[in-house]
């Protein structure tokens, strides 16, 4: 194996343990980490950081209106 595969490796398996452990700022930072090291490109990196942020204000849209319709009180 090449010394440059084994660095995306690398670089691959720190941004993964990165996006679990800090969340979204983890996950910020480990795609901002592989752009920086040349595995991905800047408009990729950026497309999954807008992915990433859309999925969370939708997960928590609909989480609170699940939440405001359990808490209605039955009629």
């Amino acid at each position: 194996m090449e010394e440059a595969e084994k660095e995306k490796i690398k670089a691959v398996a720190a941004a993964s343990v990165g996006a679990g452990v800090g969340g979204a700022g983890g996950a910020t930072a480990g795609v901002l980490e592989l752009a920086a090291q040349g595995a991905l490109t800047g408009l990729s990196a950026s497309v999954a950081i807008g992915v990433g942020a859309a999925a969370g204000a939708l997960i928590s849209f609909f989480g609170y209106r699940l939440y405001r319709r359990l808490r209605e009180p039955k009629s």
